[in-house]
């Protein structure tokens, strides 16, 4: 591996991102673009530190209701997973219905949500799981059948039942999988929950989240903080992201430890 990848690694994104910079500030000074419609960075910037006690805390509310909905995605898509992959009578009755529930749009959901389940933070991670848990499902599923078949036949062989079949051959195979669809819906996390605070509110106690401040701000005309609000957004999936990537790594190490 070359010394000076590292580097280089780092090196092109800077340069895309100050290209992209700097023909952002062209566009805006060449075509004398107002503030509202499309404000230089360095307002981003100022919006961002002028509102900062509003956005952490509704980077907070809306990043603790994604976290939670991910999770629940996380642990019920692998459990749902793996129930399909045991049972094909299961996988070919539920999947179908596991594959509409992710074609419905969330405008139609949402309503019944907030009867069901009540407005505010349970509607939100109900929504973000919602939007998470067919990635994780779907990806898990494929890796478990997807398991070679020369392992298959030998488990066989051996005279594995499908208890050890299932547990030691299928889903070992599946975790690069499962951990790649989880990538996914780590990144669908925010979307996921700015979007069910538009349509079933935010937290309780007077505070609102990122979704309740695009309302604000879009009202307001206030662009460049909804261009802060975004960033954020876009923060909370890299960070999501990376967290994921992070475990993934830390149990591959301790499982070639053990």
């Amino acid at each position: 591996m070359r010394k000076d990848l590292p580097i280089r690694s780092l090196l092109w994104p800077a340069i895309s991102a100050a290209a992209v910079l700097a023909a952002w500030h062209l566009a805006v000074l060449i075509y004398s673009l107002p503030g509202y419609l499309l404000p230089l960075p360095h307002a981003i910037v100022q919006a961002a530190v002028e509102r900062r006690s509003d956005l952490l805390t509704g980077f907070a509310v809306t990043g603790g209701a994604a976290l939670t909905g991910l999770l629940l995605s996380a642990l019920a898509g692998f459990v749902l997973a793996t129930l399909l992959a045991w049972s094909r009578g299961l996988r070919l009755s539920l999947f179908p219905y596991v594959l509409l529930l992710q074609t419905v749009p969330v405008v139609i959901l949402t309503p019944l949500l907030v009867i069901w389940i009540g407005p505010g933070f349970p509607s939100v991670t109900a929504i973000t799981f919602l939007i998470t848990f067919f990635p994780v499902v779907s990806n898990t599923v494929h890796g478990m059948l997807s398991a070679p078949r020369p392992m298959l036949d030998l488990m066989r062989t051996l005279q594995a039942d499908r208890r050890q079949e299932m547990f030691l051959l299928r889903v070992p195979h599946a975790l690069p999988h499962y951990f790649s669809g989880l990538r996914i819906a780590a990144t669908l996390a925010p979307i996921g929950a700015i979007a069910g605070e538009f349509f079933a509110g935010s937290g309780s106690g007077g505070s609102g989240g990122l979704g309740y401040l695009v309302i604000v701000y879009f009202s307001r005309h206030e662009t460049d903080a909804l261009f802060a609000t975004g960033l954020l957004a876009c923060l909370m999936g890299i960070l999501f992201h990376s967290a994921v990537v992070l475990f993934r790594r830390l149990l591959h190490s301790y499982s070639r430890l053990v």
